[in-house]
């Protein structure tokens, strides 16, 4: 197809306008509708390659639609838009068979990538998408609309229906079993038993009969047969919680019991089969443990088939004001406060604060403002938050750039205090302006031409601003 055609169905014009317009200037041909049932009249033409799709329209919405092309198995590839980011409407999307879930506002560069993308698979693979089933029930909560939540949202989605093993890692309060528990809801166990395994919190010892039980008399204190964990999560799922922390003589036997999906209870002869869908967590990182031999590497590669790593919530502090809100909900429900909110002031703190707790930290300094706390808006007084000074993790490597700068610059601001501060643009700029030249140059070997194709400044400027900021360029041996 040398010009395919894309349907563009929303209610807003503007958000129609903008796509069209984005999607006819890289050479496409575009209709727009601004009905859902608009929508489903033309997909049943077959006459478009692609369709981008709001979730909410009058009468006939996205997900509906969505449902529609699945149980019709129309090839056409659909894009679900929604300014809801939420978990559940990610979720729904991928299960109901979306290519892809674009939150509103989107960058218009994404809308061409991801057309791009959805205009190759469709070429690929044709007929590959298949009806999902539909979501029961309701799920655990999940809250967050940060880029990196978005993508997690979109994995779930994807991996949910499948018994594929998964891999959760991230740092301690994250909210890893949160993930888990939400997977096994979404999936076609979700009528199933979820049975989670802490392996770190119980003696060695008895590790191996909380995993494949044990029949009367096994060892000394076995009074009777007990039932494992793996057959007690039989037709649902097991959750395997610090997982890096099993002793290497369990993880032989772990692996076995994953590969022939069979065991036997201790001090047993019966072999049981086992029907159970794997989700393992740490939090440390297990490829670094394989490195070191604390972990089976051929374990690793077994329960990492869907790795999802949780961001640390100073990685995502647009996300806090709403964790907030959603918690102070939570807590006035369980713990019978009425609180309010936050003032302005203290939930600037809180969206500053390093927070090497995550979310769980964050919720009990909240439960402990709530009860305690006078009056019903919470104030910075009320918030008892530890004392902290700006400073660098040990792995900063973690770090985004903007957030190592912003950090630099807290230490900058508290070193500063006593002393008065001038020009600050034009200083900040030359500290972080050197380095970046100096390693560019480095990383060319001294070739000024090469670096400064590489920073998109002309030679020229690159001479003067080597020559300002007193930059060697030695050729060959570094900087």
């Amino acid at each position: 197809m040398s010009h395919p055609s894309i349907l563009i169905a929303d209610d807003e014009e503007l958000i129609r306008r903008v796509l069209a317009d984005t999607l006819r200037e890289a050479g496409f041909t575009v209709e727009t509708v601004a009905t859902g049932d608009d929508a489903w009249r033309q997909l049943q033409t077959g006459a478009f390659a692609l369709a981008f799709v709001d979730i909410r329209m009058p009468r006939l919405n996205g997900l509906d639609l969505l449902q529609y092309v699945q149980d019709a198995k129309l090839s056409t590839p659909v894009i679900i838009m929604t300014g809801q980011t939420t978990l559940t409407n990610a979720v729904e999307a991928i299960k109901r068979g979306a290519f892809d879930y674009l939150p509103k506002p989107f960058d218009l560069d994404e809308v061409r990538t991801l057309t791009a993308r959805a205009l190759e698979a469709r070429i690929l693979v044709a007929d590959a998408d298949q009806p999902l089933p539909a979501v029961h029930g309701r799920g655990e909560q999940i809250i967050g609309h940060s880029a990196a939540m978005q993508t997690i949202y979109k994995t779930i989605g994807r991996v949910a229906q499948s018994d594929a093993t998964v891999l959760i890692q991230g740092e301690s309060g994250t909210g890893k079993e949160l993930i888990a528990k939400v997977i096994h809801h979404y999936s076609p166990r979700w009528r199933g038993p979820f049975v989670g395994i802490n392996c770190s919190a119980i003696p060695l010892d008895l590790l191996e009969s909380e995993f494949f039980g044990h029949e009367r008399g096994a060892f000394t204190g076995a009074v009777e047969r007990r039932i494992g964990k793996f057959e007690q999560a039989a037709g649902g799922t097991l959750f395997l919680d610090e997982i890096a922390d099993m002793p290497l003589a369990l993880q032989a036997k772990l692996l076995r019991v994953l590969q022939e999906r069979e065991f036997t209870r201790i001090g047993g002869r019966e072999v049981i089969k086992t029907d159970v869908r794997i989700i393992a967590a740490t939090n440390v990182e297990l490829g670094a443990a394989v490195q070191k031999h604390q972990f089976r590497e051929d374990l690793y590669f077994r329960l990492r088939v869907v790795p999802i790593t949780l961001p640390p919530l100073r990685q995502r502090r647009e996300d806090i004001p709403e964790l907030i809100a959603y918690l102070i909900e939570k807590i006035n429900r369980d713990m019978k406060t009425l609180v309010t909110g936050v003032s302005t002031e203290a939930q600037a703190l809180l969206v500053r604060h390093p927070w090497p707790g995550n979310v769980r930290e964050l919720e009990n300094i909240l439960v402990r403002a709530a009860v305690l706390a006078p009056g019903r808006m919470l104030t910075t007084a009320d918030l008892s938050l530890p004392p902290t000074t700006p400073q660098f993790p040990e792995n900063f490597a973690e770090l985004s750039l903007e957030e190592t700068v912003r950090r630099k610059l807290k230490v900058f601001f508290h070193q500063s205090t006593t002393m008065p501060l001038a020009d600050l643009h034009t200083l900040i700029i030359s500290q972080v302006e050197k380095p970046l030249i100096e390693l560019t140059l480095e990383h060319t070997g001294g070739n000024q031409l090469k670096a400064s194709e590489l920073l998109g400044i002309n030679r020229n400027t690159l001479r003067k601003k080597v020559t300002a900021l007193k930059i060697s360029t030695k050729k060959g041996g570094g900087i």
